[in-house]
């Protein structure tokens, strides 16, 4: 199974930049997939995920900022982020978990939002 993340770059504080993940190869239908990220000196953590019944949950920091999204017929998922801040400033990773419970990881995709 291969997650391949695109979408990162470097951005200003308030611009907008969205994430896209594509999952192929997997033999079962994926259930719940998310967005993590990890800044410099920091662990990885929760930044959006959405199951297969399309519900959401956020963490605290990117509320009302970020939305995650998913196309099942593409087999990806997005993370559109806007009103940036440095402190969002990561490698995003994305991340699926299919129906008999397997997780996998995507290579990360770098944002940097600096002035």
């Amino acid at each position: 199974v291969q997650l391949q993340a695109s979408g990162g770059g470097l951005v200003q504080p308030g611009w907008s930049v969205r994430l896209s993940c594509v999952v192929s190869g997997s033999r079962f239908s994926i259930n719940a997939m998310g967005w993590y990220r990890q800044a410099p000196g920091k662990q990885r953590e929760l930044v959006a995920a959405i199951t297969d019944a399309e519900r959401t949950n956020y963490a605290d920091s990117v509320k009302s900022r970020f939305t995650i999204s998913r196309d099942n017929a593409k087999n990806t998922v997005y993370l559109q982020m806007n009103s940036l801040k440095p402190e969002d400033t990561a490698v995003y990773y994305c991340r699926c978990m299919d129906y008999v419970g397997r997780v996998y990881w995507g290579q990360g995709t770098l944002v940097t939002v600096s002035s």
